[in-house]
């Protein structure tokens, strides 16, 4: 990513920061600001389309499990649904520099290497197993997780993550339904998490 388009982007993300107001509708051909995925990229739920809400500043809620308090106020994302409880999101954070990026990104996969141990620790009536689904080959690289939590009252949940970076800019996507580890849709996410990184800029 160019310096020009990197303090462009620092710019546009200051100045929403500072007004508070919500990106409702960021124009997708913006050259300076991070592009979000189309709910057609997320991965196909069996009976029923993605439905995609606005592109907003700050960060998401609720939180995404494990990660959600690493998120800086500077995030911006995008949540989706079906009309089933199939679930997901996308965050963005632009940094200063890319080795800050590189730091928030280890950040962010340290979180979700210890995802499972934290779950249970929180809350003693819930079990979580967790899996890593290795690295997806898209601009600096992201890397792909899953995490299976079955609480004390039957629910069982089943979550994946992806953390990737292009340059300054990293990306988180979650994804989640009710399930275990055999209904999670991975080959499919490690495609929409491709795509997220490759489509950032």
């Amino acid at each position: 990513m160019s310096v020009r388009r990197n303090k462009g982007l620092i710019a546009a993300a200051a100045a929403l920061a500072a007004s508070g107001v919500a990106m409702a509708a960021v124009p997708a051909t913006a050259a300076d600001m991070p592009r979000f995925l189309a709910p057609s990229e997320l991965p196909p739920h069996a009976a029923s389309e993605w439905f995609a809400g606005p592109v907003t500043a700050g960060q998401p809620d609720p939180l995404p499990m494990c990660v959600g308090e690493a998120l800086p106020s500077t995030s911006v994302h995008r949540a989706y649904r079906t009309d089933y409880d199939t679930g997901a999101l996308q965050v963005t954070v632009v940094e200063r520099s890319e080795q800050r990026a590189k730091e928030f990104a280890a950040l962010l996969r340290g979180k979700l290497d210890g995802c499972a141990k934290k779950v249970m620790k929180e809350d003693p009536g819930t079990t979580a197993k967790q899996k890593y689904y290795g690295k997806v080959n898209a601009e600096e690289g992201a890397h792909v997780y899953g995490v299976h939590t079955v609480t004390s009252w039957g629910a069982s949940d089943i979550n994946l993550f992806s953390v990737g970076r292009d340059g300054a800019t990293v990306t988180l996507v979650t994804w989640g339904q009710m399930g275990g580890f055999a209904d999670a849709q991975v080959a499919d996410f490690k495609s929409t998490t491709a795509t997220a990184v490759n489509k950032l800029y």
